[in-house]
């Protein structure tokens, strides 16, 4: 459990850091491209920094996803490790640009949270507490990958987690043409982000909150 401790406070580190940086590089964009503050309708970056934006983003998920393949054993360990610093990540984002610049004003400011495969936009409450969750559930995971055997998902599991998935991203996407078109989001789809927390959370505590003589192991 030693070894565990061990490798929860480095990801923990690694990932309030790279949340800090993440804050700065996006405090620096502002700067220049929203020298007035950010809000919407959005002034959208030049073709050629939008590109560099989202492919930002998508280094951003490598390098948590290799992160997390490199502290943790099995599946189901680096899947909690990937949670986990991604959970930490984005709220040590926020945390660094309230303390820097002030900003979000309120936990219901809206903010773009993504861009693949669309806009990503909500209240900053939305992916805080989505992010919360990913952060105690991924430590919980990786917890258990360390002291049990690797539980084996049912088809239900598996069809829970696609719903989430699926339902997340509507509710995270819903204003994306609306955004595109030069419109103000006003509205975000808490019933279906509810349910699709609800949806994720279920196949979560059947697989990984059960005593460990009942949780369905693989062979």
């Amino acid at each position: 459990m030693t070894e565990l401790r061990r490798k929860l406070a480095w990801l923990t580190i690694f990932a309030a850091a790279f949340g800090f940086v993440e804050a700065a590089v996006v405090v620096y964009i502002r700067r220049v491209s929203y020298p007035e503050g950010f809000r919407f309708p959005i002034e959208f970056l030049e073709p050629r920094l939008g590109i560099m934006e989202i492919a930002r983003e998508a280094a951003t998920i490598a390098m948590l996803l290799a992160a997390a393949a490199l502290a943790a054993r099995g599946f189901w360990g680096r899947f909690g490790a990937f949670a986990l610093v991604f959970g930490v990540w984005d709220l040590v984002y926020y945390a660094g640009l309230k303390v820097v610049i002030g900003w979000p004003e309120s936990w219901a400011t809206w903010d773009v949270l993504f861009l693949i495969p669309g806009i990503w936009t909500g209240p900053i409450w939305s992916v805080a507490v989505v992010a919360g969750l990913l952060t105690v559930c991924g430590a919980w995971m990786m917890r258990r990958a360390e002291a049990a055997p690797a539980p084996r998902p049912r088809p239900w599991h598996w069809a829970a987690a696609l719903a989430a998935l699926t339902l997340l991203l509507t509710a995270f996407l819903w204003n994306h043409r609306l955004v595109l078109g030069g419109g103000v989001p006003t509205y975000f789809p808490w019933p279906i982000w509810l349910a699709g927390l609800g949806c994720g959370l279920a196949p979560f505590a059947d697989l990984f909150l059960r005593p460990y003589g009942k949780i369905p192991i693989s062979a």
